[in-house]
């Protein structure tokens, strides 16, 4: 998720705080396909390094004895990358809508922490059993590699990054981008 989030924000708010958004901008597209085509670039590095991952496991298996189940293995990944779809992407987001490469790492990381902390502590805290819910990592099951991934929460997990980019693509059509 920090590759992720890195990424994200890097890839529009790093840019133009690096000067050089500007170029990337001067050709004649809209600046929401450039947004889209960064989230692409985004999903494509997070998967690239969630089957680098998985390959890794896969081939070291044998040798450290880990059993892994050839299966559950494939969807604790395919989880890994649909989290890191998400976070990367309200990265990329808040970074193209506000131009702020901090806070296009600092919402993100406060989510990711907090959903995650929302989904470890909710049976120990009942008082955060309601919010558990908003935790996407409860969503798409606590625990991978044991009991399998929820489908249905992987589907709401990748629909909710598809809104979150859609909406970064489409609200930085209304702002003034700086330059430095």
């Amino acid at each position: 998720l920090v590759l992720a989030v890195g990424s994200g924000a890097r890839a529009f708010a790093g840019e133009e705080d690096a000067g050089r958004l500007e170029l990337v901008l001067a050709y004649p597209v809209r600046r929401r396909y450039t947004v889209l085509a960064k989230g692409l670039a985004v999903a494509v590095e997070v998967l690239a390094v969630s089957l680098a991952a998985g390959l890794a496991l896969v081939l070291f298996d044998p040798i450290v004895g880990l059993d892994l189940p050839g299966a559950r293995l494939a969807a604790a990944l395919g989880t890994l990358a649909g989290l890191g779809i998400l976070f990367g992407w309200l990265a990329l987001a808040v970074g193209a809508a506000l131009g702020s490469r901090a806070l296009a790492i600092g919402v993100p990381a406060a989510l990711g922490a907090g959903g995650y902390l929302v989904n470890g502590l909710h049976g120990l805290a009942g008082w955060l059993d309601p919010f558990r819910v908003l935790s996407p990592f409860w969503l798409v099951g606590s625990s991978p590699l044991q009991t399998g991934v929820r489908g249905w929460g992987f589907l709401v997990v990748l629909l909710l990054a598809a809104l979150v980019l859609g909406a970064g693509s489409l609200l930085v059509e209304r702002r003034d981008l700086r330059t430095p």
